[in-house]
């Protein structure tokens, strides 16, 4: 039995909080059961030299969580230091919001994502994802960036095979003991924008993909509907 008499296909309790900071023009706190991740964005009126006189926005992203966010101590990362999981769980959610987004109509700017795990209980780096495009969401609009920049919305979720069942939303103690695990983002048409899966203990099935991604679109599609109740609660 999971954690809280959860059934397999079942996220846990979420809550997103928009507007969670004062200093920042876009930021939520996202909670999925104990896992808590505080999303937040700013943009900046620049771009990277690659971008220079080319009238395109860049998205950015950076991932980390604080020292007590776990039961034991986690190190806290500076710069070249930052661990690789850091890097990767950055990447994937930048790869992610640009697929959200149109840079094109943020001209010039650079929009700065920043996702800090704050408590985790595992899929932090799908939580970040789904806060963050709420904040993002915000950002835009406290700059006047015309709604029709985002031309999709998007969300995460994670999906494991533990002792032969598939889960959905794995907590900390279900991931360590996978077989197999998942990380899957989607828009709101279902289509996949990213699925990593790895098969941690043994190979999985294409019948159980297949089972994967109907838990995952049905995890996703719940979030999303958050995701626009927090947007209409401001």
């Amino acid at each position: 039995m999971r954690a809280q008499n959860r059934a397999n296909n079942q996220i846990r309790e979420a809550v997103i909080i928009p507007h969670y900071l004062d200093h920042m023009p876009g930021s939520v706190l996202i909670q999925l059961g104990k896992t808590k991740v505080i999303c937040a964005v700013n943009i900046e009126d620049k771009v990277p030299p690659f971008l220079r006189n080319s009238n395109q926005g860049w998205l950015t992203a950076e991932y980390a969580m604080l020292p007590s966010s776990t039961p034991v101590r986690t190190q806290r990362e500076y710069g070249v230091s930052r661990q690789g999981r850091s890097i990767e769980i950055q990447r994937l959610i930048g790869r992610s919001l640009r697929n959200a987004i149109d840079l094109s109509q943020c001209k010039e700017r650079t929009i700065q994502i920043d996702c800090d795990v704050i408590q985790a209980d595992g899929g932090t780096r799908t939580a970040s994802i789904t806060g963050a495009f709420v904040a993002l969401s915000l950002a835009l609009k406290a700059f006047q960036i015309p709604d029709s920049a985002i031309i999709r919305q998007i969300g995460s979720i994670s999906v494991g095979i533990v002792k032969g069942e598939i889960m959905l939303d794995l907590d900390y103690n279900e991931d360590s003991g996978a077989d197999a695990d998942f990380n899957l983002v989607m828009d709101n048409n279902g289509e996949i924008i990213e699925l990593q899966g790895t098969g941690e203990k043994k190979p999985f099935s294409s019948n159980e993909l297949e089972t994967v991604l109907s838990y995952g679109k049905k995890g996703i599609f719940e979030l999303m509907e958050l995701q626009k109740k927090a947007l209409l609660a401001i």
